[in-house]
């Protein structure tokens, strides 16, 4: 038989679509043309294969060569295909008898030597498979990827002749497993209790963890709002099954090589202010991921935040309301997830030192103002929490008196959001419309309270509806089923942007 047909998947966004990779030799001038909308990786694999076959012990055939890469208006990239490409080659010259050959998908790049490379974007491969309930071919450094679905059947080999030993059920190959030491791992290095003082902003901290809000620290440099934030992740709770492998999914999109050791633990990004918009939302003629898709159902940290450029940071106003991006190109319109939880820094000047009390501004009134509105209001909107972060006083600094730790926060934290999750099934930050006027019940005096509250700082119906939902966060940490007048009262001293620029 001089046709062969086998499986392998193309990467779109968080999708794997089937890709079926056709072999025919026919009679003519030696010659191999791939079809199929392939892109130059994927043009260059006939060098390689080739060169893989002849060193791994096999013939390349001295005949006219076609590979069809079905659908085929599907854009075909990376070194995936290789693998396939080599055994449909291998079967369609009877080189190799592969009974079962339809049961199996396959994805790795080869090596001159015939040895397999590992490729990005694995993940969402080996969920497709486990869907479509087939075996899995991959090269033996994605196995720690492949192995956090249990019931998937993959095979991890480090050669093309162990492939063709396993199709052939001459050698078979073991089934993937995590390696001892790629286990899935939740512990910290940091914790919040090495922050010192400060208590108004770790509850805050914790308001926002709680309800999954958005959170802003102002303040004087040196006031800790950077420590603050990079422990923000100790107090979250772990994710889910669902949860992990949608984030392990577009980590394995961009290439990451840790995806099964961090398996469990929310991502924390915390990208440069002279970062780009593609490279925060994503993009490229093959659109990749950004930061924020890779900070998907984690946390996002823009320390510095005026010095991002404003366009940059209004590229953020969409999927901070939707929880996904979506990138349309000429060839294709990819959609990845971005459903991610805003901290964010910033001084309240360009000297800092606005409100200090150790040191004096030397900022004019214009500069101040034409600093702080580098922020638009639209954006700030989108924050829930815009929190002043003081100096610290020199007896907290220097006392030896711990705060409490993650761990302590984490436990009060998890227990909101259960609370949460079984009243609404979601969390506060989640709440939109008639399910704000449903679970965020208030009586006449917080009512009376709002109303004052909006027109005096000004408030957007988005920023009352997020003063709320924080005011609900704020009972459910107390385990109280009303609103009380404090609740809003606390919620409300949580905007001082509004404040800040009048």
């Amino acid at each position: 038989m001089s046709l062969a047909t086998v499986f392998s998947r193309a990467q779109l966004g968080v999708n794997a679509p089937q890709v079926t990779v056709e072999v025919h030799l026919s009679h003519g001038l030696p010659s191999l043309s791939i079809v199929g909308l392939p892109e130059a990786a994927v043009k260059e694999s006939k060098d390689r294969v080739r060169s893989a076959i002849i060193n791994s012990g096999f013939q390349f055939p001295s005949k006219r060569i076609t590979i069809n890469l079905a659908p085929a208006d599907l854009p075909k990239e990376g070194g995936r295909y290789d693998l396939p490409i080599a055994i449909g080659i291998l079967i369609a010259s009877q080189q190799v008898i592969a009974p079962d050959i339809e049961d199996y998908e396959f994805a790795a790049e080869l090596s001159l030597s015939g040895k397999l490379r590992p490729v990005k974007g694995i993940l969402p491969f080996a969920i497709q498979s486990l869907k479509h309930q087939r075996n899995l071919i991959i090269a033996s450094k994605n196995e720690s990827e492949v192995a956090l679905l249990p019931n998937l059947h993959a095979y991890a080999a480090k050669s093309l002749m162990d492939v063709v030993l396993h199709l052939s059920k001459t050698q078979f190959i073991k089934e993937a497993q995590q390696a001892e030491g790629v286990m899935p791992n939740n512990a910290f290095e940091l914790d919040l209790s090495d922050v010192k003082g400060q208590f108004q902003a770790k509850r805050a901290l914790e308001i926002a963890a709680a309800g999954g809000h958005n959170l802003l620290f102002v303040g004087p440099p040196g006031t800790g709002k950077t420590m603050l934030a990079s422990r923000f992740n100790t107090i979250l709770p772990k994710l889910s099954m669902d949860e992990a492998l949608a984030t392990a999914m577009v980590a394995s999109i961009k290439g990451a090589r840790d995806v099964a050791e961090h398996f469990y633990q929310r991502p924390f990004r915390s990208p440069h202010h002279t970062s780009s918009a593609v490279s925060l939302v994503g993009g490229g003629s093959n659109p990749k991921p950004g930061e924020i898709s890779l900070a998907h159902n984690g946390v996002l940290f823009l320390d510095e935040l005026p010095e991002f450029d404003r366009k940059v940071l209004e590229v953020l106003r969409e999927p901070l309301e939707s929880g996904k991006i979506v990138i349309s190109r000429a060839s294709a319109q990819v959609e990845y997830p971005a459903k991610f939880q805003l901290i964010a820094a910033m001084n309240p000047c360009p000297c800092g030192f606005l409100g200090s009390q150790r040191k004096a501004c030397k900022d004019t009134d214009m500069q101040i103002k034409r600093y702080q509105q580098k922020l638009s209001g639209p954006l700030l909107d989108r924050i829930d929490l815009q929190v002043e972060v003081l100096e610290v006083e020199h007896d907290d600094l220097i006392a030896g008196v711990q705060g409490e730790s993650s761990h302590d926060v984490r436990v009060r934290v998890i227990t909101a959001r259960d609370l949460q999750i079984k009243r609404q099934g979601k969390i506060n930050a989640e709440l939109q419309g008639k399910e704000i006027d449903q679970f965020c019940i208030l009586g006449d005096n917080e009512r009376l309270l709002l109303s004052d509250a909006i027109e005096k700082l000004g408030l957007s119906a988005r920023a009352y509806h997020r003063v709320v939902k924080i005011a609900r966060t704020i009972a459910d940490l107390a385990a109280q089923e009303m609103i009380a007048k404090h609740h809003i009262q606390e919620a409300l001293s949580y905007r001082k942007f509004e404040r800040f620029q009048q």
